[in-house]
């Protein structure tokens, strides 16, 4: 049974979130405060880890830096009443793998929860490659070259999208949808953003941008 942990200070919600996942199949467990979370979530007994912004002691962005400078590869969902642009870029650049804004329906955070533990199953230790450019799948590191090139997590994917399609133009909507898991409001520019940094690092010339349509890995 997949493991799951919720941290949250709003006893109304994390109570909600763990009753409708505990119904789903999911075992699951509270935490109340930034430290706390912090704590369990580096056991090793979780997961996926359910992750609200604002926590006492320090905050969720804080305790997502801890747990990525630790070393950890756990899967996290943010949560948050937080949903401008630069606090969503802000936490997907820290290494969650989806944002989630305040409300949101259950059976959304659920459909969420389960992409991203597919998509964990579905890892592989296979290298990807196209020209000079490497990703390992296994480690999360990249190589042009013979140059190592640091990537945040949300750099990685959108590389890894890109070289599995490679020649093909994807469309800003598709990038989101199969880097993300989930759609952004049509006029977010976040796919571009992360393009732009994904350039800098690997080169601009080996993504074309193709107007009006999205982009290619050439």
């Amino acid at each position: 049974m997949a493991s799951i942990l919720i941290a949250d200070d709003e006893p109304r919600i994390s109570g909600f979130i763990e009753k409708g996942l505990r119904a789903a199949g999911f075992a699951t467990r509270i935490a109340a405060t930034g430290p706390e979370a912090l704590d369990l979530a580096q056991t090793d007994e979780f997961d996926l880890l359910v992750l609200d912004v604002n926590l006492p002691g320090f905050d969720g962005f804080e305790v997502l830096e801890r747990l990525r400078g630790s070393g950890s590869k756990l899967p996290v969902i943010m949560l948050t009443a937080r949903v401008e642009l630069h606090d969503t870029i802000a936490g997907l650049e820290g290494g969650a793998d989806d944002y989630l804004g305040k409300p949101f329906r259950f059976d959304e955070l659920l459909a969420r929860i389960r992409l991203r533990m597919r998509r964990e199953e579905q890892v592989s230790g296979a290298d990807l490659s196209h020209g000079d450019l490497h990703l390992d799948i296994r480690t999360r590191k990249a190589r042009v070259g013979d140059h190592a090139v640091e990537l945040s997590a949300r750099e990685f994917a959108l590389a890894e999208e890109l070289i599995r399609h490679a020649g093909q133009v994807l469309s800003r909507e598709q990038l989101l949808s199969r880097v993300w898991g989930y759609d952004f409001d049509p006029g977010s520019n976040v796919a571009d953003v992360y393009v732009g940094y994904l350039r800098q690092k690997i080169g601009a010339a080996r993504i074309e941008t193709v107007r009006g349509v999205g982009y290619r890995l050439t």
